[in-house]
């Protein structure tokens, strides 16, 4: 998959000066973030290695900018379970241990993601990066989302921030998640392009960190 596949033709995405902006924001941010929480951060990894009998760090392959792969870095909150595969994480899911769950409670789970934006696979805000799959089925001008860095939070994925209880009242959650929450958050990411601005930006983290 390259660049040219994703966006024939076309330029999308933000100004090279909106782009600036975002990019030096995320810079000056990762590298304080990190400063900041590598204590949090080991602590996390060590607990979490003890809890899954694993390494405490999730590393999985995600979709980034022009359709580029790159490996996401999360604490593992989940361990293994017999016969569940499924890609999609509801309520209650029985791979989510309890340490886990305060990870994701108190978002110390996406702490490595900092290291992401500093290499640049990811920003602070954008569409929320999804593993090899999704991103083929966007078509036309949903593929403007592929041109921008997936980011650790931003308007969809606060709007679906309760995503696991509401796949959890599904008799198909993965087919819920497929035609009714997916294509929402192409639309809502497309929105968040076309109305890009460092203050929103900075209004999504805020939101984020104290909801």
């Amino acid at each position: 998959m390259t660049t040219s596949d994703l966006l024939p033709g076309r330029t999308v995405g933000l100004e090279p000066v909106q782009a600036f902006q975002k990019r030096a924001f995320d810079l000056v941010f990762a590298v304080l973030g990190l400063l900041a929480a590598w204590w949090l951060i080991l602590l996390a990894w060590i607990a979490a290695s003890i809890d899954t009998r694993s390494n405490g760090f999730f590393i999985q392959k995600r979709v980034g900018r022009h359709g580029k792969i790159f490996r996401v870095v999360k604490m593992k909150t989940m361990r293994p379970v017999a016969s569940f595969e499924t890609t999609v994480t509801r309520r209650g899911d029985p791979r989510i241990t309890p340490l886990g769950a305060f990870f994701r409670r108190t978002k110390i789970d996406e702490l490595p993601q900092l290291w992401n934006v500093l290499l640049g696979d990811m920003s602070f805000v954008g569409p929320r990066p999804d593993v090899p799959g999704f991103a083929d089925k966007l078509q036309g001008e949903e593929r403007a989302m592929l041109a921008i860095r997936p980011g650790i939070t931003g308007p969809a994925t606060l709007k679906y921030r309760n995503e696991e209880e509401l796949l959890a009242g599904q008799n198909d959650p993965e087919a819920y998640n497929r035609d009714v929450i997916w294509p929402d958050k192409v639309r809502i990411n497309l929105e968040y392009i076309r109305d890009w601005s460092l203050r929103r930006d900075i209004q999504y983290i805020l939101e984020t960190v104290f909801h």
